[in-house]
């Protein structure tokens, strides 16, 4: 039962949709944090860094996470617990870059998020990695755990090409990989929910991969590795189609044709537009006004209306940070460096 967790409370946790566009008003960085602060209780920043705001903005989501598992039945547990990897993984991800570059204990730890090692009750197992500086004992130190496979083949390609990108994918593919085997696990109200959030979240993954590796030019062998064979409103021979091609303006044309041919769009009467511009956004957005057009909001079923908070709360939180909140954030602190840069010139 979800008897504690209190609803509401979630929901205004999640910035308006037409409040969204005031993020664009600030120029100061610090009205900014002011103005998001009642969406982000207890967010810490001092040095008012790029790097600070977004891992600042990360940990109050963690928390958020932390405190909603708490409260909730078994099987809700194991679905956060699933989400929190992804956290885990950035943070597996920060030390093997640091180790790569050199950089101390200290310099690593500043990167990492011991909350995420506490809820997943990790954390001896995390201060154990940041204790090693060596790729090689990095990769035997992984060997017993579910990240073997993803660590060793990540290294040995960054061995042969300097590259770095394919241990990050293959971490990020184990994580969408251990969402799927969750599946099963969910009651039936559960189920449905969540069931969709994943197979729409591998589905966004694959399609960021495949225009990722575009415009870096990878090959279509190693691409097709990185990918998760689970669909949604593609299949397997429409990825195969996306996957052979070449540059992005076909790339998007093709896509646009497909999710418009999507029976399941097309009933919900989702609006579909490719934006080549705004490419990640724009394909994002599709599936997710789909899933909350799937799962509309019911106040006479507590437990549905429990379930659905949730997964809003995860959905939109992140996409308010990645799309909303840092893009500004970015803005406002260029515009600033650019000023002063102008100012210092001038003197």
């Amino acid at each position: 039962m979800y008897t504690y967790i209190k609803i509401e409370y979630l929901k205004r946790l999640i910035i308006e949709e037409e409040f969204l566009p005031k993020l664009k008003t600030f120029n100061t960085i610090v009205d900014f944090i002011e103005y998001i602060l009642p969406y982000y209780p207890e967010i810490k920043v001092s040095d008012y860094t790029i790097a600070e705001i977004e891992q600042a903005l990360f940990h109050v989501l963690i928390k958020l996470i932390g405190k909603i598992m708490y409260f909730s039945p078994e099987n809700m547990r194991l679905f956060l617990r699933s989400i929190l990897l992804k956290y885990e993984i950035s943070n597996i991800k920060q030390i093997i870059l640091g180790s790569i570059v050199g950089m101390t204990k200290a310099e690593k730890s500043k990167r990492i998020n011991f909350l995420v090692e506490e809820y997943l009750e990790h954390s001896n197992f995390i201060q154990d990695l940041l204790e090693i500086s060596n790729l090689d004992e990095i990769q035997l130190y992984m060997k017993k755990t579910r990240y073997n496979k993803a660590i060793r083949e990540g290294v040995l390609y960054f061995k042969n090409t300097n590259e770095i990108f394919v241990l990050e994918a293959f971490l990020d593919k184990l994580y969408y990989e251990n969402l799927i085997l969750t599946k099963p696990l969910y009651d039936r109200k559960e189920r449905d929910m969540i069931a969709l959030f994943i197979d729409y979240s591998i589905e966004v993954y694959n399609l960021r991969m495949l225009s990722r590796a575009i415009y870096n030019k990878f090959d279509k062998t190693l691409t097709s590795q990185l990918l998760v064979n689970e669909y949604l409103f593609l299949d397997q021979y429409k990825i195969q189609i996306l996957l052979n091609i070449d540059n992005i303006e076909d790339f998007s044309t093709n896509l646009e044709r497909f999710l418009k041919s999507s029976r399941e769009l097309k009933e919900a009467f989702i609006p579909i537009t490719i934006n080549k511009r705004h490419l990640r956004w724009s394909f994002e957005g599709i599936y997710q006004n789909y899933y909350f057009k799937k799962f509309q909001l019911k106040t006479d079923d507590f437990e549905y209306l429990t379930i659905y908070r949730i997964l809003e709360l995860i959905i939109k939180k992140e996409k308010e940070i990645k799309f909303n909140i840092m893009p500004n954030v970015i803005r406002i602190i260029n515009e600033k460096y650019e000023e002063l840069k102008d100012n210092y010139e001038n003197i």
